[in-house]
């Protein structure tokens, strides 16, 4: 029995269009076509950032902290924060490895109301101690820590509490957005894995455009193949149930 020998099959953004478009039993058959449907693509993509869909983009990053400085401007392609750690030894690399002179301690988040809530987190020169709190919100911090108006899109602060009191590594991983569609040879910033759910969604897309009656038939294909797509996009982890003991005195 022969078989291929390879495993490279992925699809250009045209050819995911194209697929879509035939499920809507349609062709692409003008310029306008492939534009619309790349900018339902790229809505798709923010909808799967919305309902959390994709821990592949997960990567690493730190923020070196300085004392007194209490809110750090967070790179715009995070989307969120999902765990995070304070390196409180002095010299220690901001390498995820570490080494021997690296202490890792865990620091909470909270909500921009508890955050709020608290009380003497003003900056101070000389800061307060080590940070054991964090609260990611969106939006810029000019000069003094008041938010800015007009902030541009996607912004985000790290505010730490309390105020360091020495320079520390806040040391995180993050769900990064998704790249564009952009041009139309380039392949879709996802798994192969996810090429079913990717294609099932755009054709639902672009029927409530342009094939309306056939929107209820691809949405539940579309939602099966999601719910297919959400499950292996989970973290796996070592799951073990231990039975419950009864104390007997």
């Amino acid at each position: 029995m022969a078989y291929s020998g390879t495993q490279t099959f992925n699809l250009s953004i045209e050819e995911i269009i194209q697929e879509a478009h035939e499920r809507c039993q349609l062709e692409v058959r003008e310029g306008y076509d492939l534009k619309t449907a790349k900018r339902s693509l790229n809505l798709m993509f923010a909808e799967w950032a919305n309902r959390g869909l994709n821990l592949w983009t997960i990567e690493y990053a730190t923020q070196t902290l300085t004392a007194g400085t209490n809110y750090y401007s967070i790179d715009q392609k995070v989307v969120d924060i999902v765990d995070a750690v304070v390196t409180t030894t002095a010299g220690a690399t901001s390498n995820l490895e570490g080494d021997s002179n690296t202490t890792d301690v865990n620091i909470n988040r909270i909500s921009r109301t508890e955050y709020l809530n608290l009380s003497k987190k003003e900056t101070k020169s000389t800061g307060d101690g080590r940070p054991v709190q964090f609260a990611l919100i969106p939006g810029q911090v000019t000069t003094g820590g008041s938010s800015s108006s007009g902030r541009p899109e996607n912004d985000m602060t790290l505010f730490l509490y309390p105020s360091p009191d020495k320079a520390y590594i806040f040391k995180y991983f993050y769900i990064g957005r998704i790249q564009d569609a952009g041009d139309y040879t380039n392949n879709a910033d996802v798994p192969f894995y996810f090429l079913p759910c990717l294609t099932a969604g755009l054709a639902y897309y672009i029927s409530l455009k342009k094939a309306p009656m056939l929107s209820a038939n691809l949405k539940a294909v579309y939602d099966e193949e999601f719910e297919r797509a959400a499950d292996n996009d989970r973290e796996r982890t070592s799951f073990r149930v231990e039975p419950a003991q009864a104390y007997i005195p």
